[in-house]
């Protein structure tokens, strides 16, 4: 039985964010998990539509009028960029788990990926509605 006073003193410290040099898996990774609680909080606003809808053409008229402000649309656009964002992140999770895509060049490349494609679809989106 290993007691606690029988410990070596100097033991190593295990590593931290002070030691990790952040790399674009890391942050695609914690990006991943932030779009996922975005698009959750962000289903908020089919609620509210489907709730104007029901309650009346004067309500959906004010709710409409909302929606077109510049702060809601400058949100929109971000939670468009976190949907495609979290999209092509589980694409990238999903060849994964298929079983590809493991050596370093491979992941920093998807990672990449997910990040370019969400920019680029995000945008074309825009421009085309």
């Amino acid at each position: 039985m290993n007691k606690i006073e029988e410990s070596p003193k100097s033991r190593p410290m295990s590593p931290h964010l002070q030691i990790y040099r952040p790399t674009i898996s890391m942050v695609m990774s914690v990006m991943h998990r932030l779009t996922g609680l975005a698009l959750y909080v962000g289903v908020s606003f089919l609620f509210f539509w489907f709730a104007s809808i029901l309650m009346g053409q004067n309500f959906y008229l004010f709710f409409t009028k909302i929606m077109q402000s510049l702060i809601i649309q400058i949100i929109f656009f971000f939670f468009t960029w976190a949907f495609f964002h979290h999209m092509f992140g589980g694409i990238r999770h999903f060849i994964w788990d298929l079983g590809f895509g493991f050596d370093l060049k491979s992941v920093d490349l998807l990672s990449s990926l997910t990040l370019i494609l969400s920019f680029f679809s995000t945008i074309l989106l825009f421009l085309i509605t």
